[in-house]
């Protein structure tokens, strides 16, 4: 089965390509969503695996709200309050999160420090 996460915006989609092999599928709200959006995520994440990672502020709550009655079964991945969204939480954190949902066998973890 194949993996997707539906991220808000491009510089989120780039911070997780950074961090996910190839094989997950990263797609983008670009913000609001009406339903000619919604129709053309739901005919690129079909049946996949998929997972809703947005921001921590009142758009990405809100965008996270429409996602979850639009993809009822997907999971949910958070980034904690504080951080400047997705894209300015810490790889650390992100990692974390990725393995909380259970996506291990996909992360590209950085080469651990000498030190």
């Amino acid at each position: 089965m194949s993996i997707s996460i539906i991220v808000e915006g491009k510089n989120d989609r780039s911070k997780l390509r950074r961090l996910l092999n190839e094989e997950v599928q990263i797609h983008c709200t670009f913000g609001t969503l009406n339903s000619l959006k919604l129709e053309a995520l739901r005919k690129r994440v079909k049946e996949d695996e998929l997972y809703l990672f947005m921001d921590n502020d009142p758009s990405g709550k809100k965008i996270r709200g429409i996602l979850r009655d639009a993809f009822p079964d997907a999971e949910q991945i958070y980034t904690r309050r504080g951080y400047a969204g997705v894209e300015g939480t810490p790889d650390e954190y992100v990692i974390a999160q990725l393995e909380k949902a259970g996506l291990e066998e996909f992360i590209l973890y950085p080469p651990a420090s000498p030190y």
